[in-house]
């Protein structure tokens, strides 16, 4: 899940990119009549989230694409919202984007194989054996204990030497320091800031607008959702390739059996609880949840707080009213 100290590297050097953007990419466009059956579907959201879900600041549902509605109870949909660990599928977009650039050769390759640096830093034989694909499942087999999923991240050469637990490979374990330690395997395969290229390649062809780093990575919300359907879509948008045949496909199926702060199966920094649907999570209630037989993405943001995280109301209203409002919109 995540402090949002945890974001602040990913935010840096992935999203700030979308500042450079040259274009906003745009959305699908809707025909009258969809948006005339959209407004139907989702008829009285506004005031039931208005009055009975309190903690919910923002929702963004997409239909294969296109906008079918939007919920900001500051009613400004341009407002940045604070992501928290949102941002670790954010960064398998970003690893995607390297491996197409073939600044990264395989995901199964030795992590000391890129980072000759970190070969001394950690006695125990097993850590040689560790590989991207490890960190990205949260399997790497450090010594970690996060229930609550909000330890404090490490910097990497300490998050690197730290004691392993188990062998690479062999069980979860939600590891705030893996994404600092995946920035920095980017970091070094890139030889220069990731958003030099990923703003390019990533950022900009998004239209990811104007993105913060202060305390945590802050996006649109409609930003969330362009990420989710990027994943959807197989890393394809608007027609352009931008993450690798089947990338996503890897990303979003079961690597692990999972475990806390979610409690659900694990991908790669994507919690898969089915076959059929996959979300990115973060601290508080802030998702990014997919589910491809509908051609659905919704994106939703909640109040940071532990009574939020809690309550729960942003997955409630996922999978309760607003899912069975999609299924009917979806309908012949």
């Amino acid at each position: 899940m995540g402090p949002p100290s945890v974001v602040l590297a990913l935010a840096v050097c992935l999203l700030a990119a979308g500042a450079h953007a040259q274009h906003l990419a745009p959305l699908r466009s809707s025909t009258p009549e969809q948006q005339r059956l959209d407004a139907a579907a989702f008829d009285g959201f506004d005031q039931a989230i208005g009055d009975r879900l309190a903690d919910i600041q923002s929702v963004v549902v997409l239909l294969h694409g296109r906008l079918a509605y939007q919920y900001h109870r500051d009613r400004n949909p341009d407002a940045l919202r604070d992501t928290q660990s949102v941002a670790k599928s954010a960064l398998a977009a970003a690893v995607g984007v390297a491996l197409r650039q073939g600044l990264i050769a395989s995901l199964d390759a030795p992590v000391v194989d890129i980072m000759a640096e970190w070969r001394t830093l950690n006695p125990d034989p097993r850590a040689q054996r560790i590989t991207l694909r490890h960190l990205l499942a949260m399997t790497a087999g450090f010594d970690v204990t996060d229930i609550a999923g909000t330890a404090a991240p490490l910097p990497p050469a300490q998050a690197w030497a730290r004691p392993l637990r188990s062998q690479p490979g062999h069980s979860f374990a939600y590891d705030n320091s893996a994404l600092l330690l995946v920035t920095a395997i980017l970091q070094k395969a890139s030889a220069r800031p990731l958003h030099e290229f990923v703003g390019v390649q990533l950022a900009g062809p998004l239209g990811i607008s104007g993105p913060s780093y202060d305390r945590g990575l802050h996006l649109r919300t409609v930003d969330m959702a362009k990420l989710g359907h990027l994943f959807l879509e197989d890393g394809v948008w608007n027609g352009e390739r931008l993450l690798p045949a089947g990338f996503a496909a890897q990303a979003t199926r079961v690597h692990s059996e999972g475990g806390p702060p979610v409690g659900l199966p694990y991908g790669l920094f994507w919690w898969v609880p089915s076959q059929s649907t996959y979300f990115a999570s973060g601290y508080g209630g802030q998702f990014i949840w997919v589910h491809p037989p509908l051609g659905v993405v919704v994106a939703v943001t909640s109040s940071v707080s532990p009574g939020s995280q809690e309550r729960g109301q942003a997955m409630q209203l996922i999978r309760g009213r607003l899912f069975q409002a999609v299924q009917k919109r979806a309908a012949p």
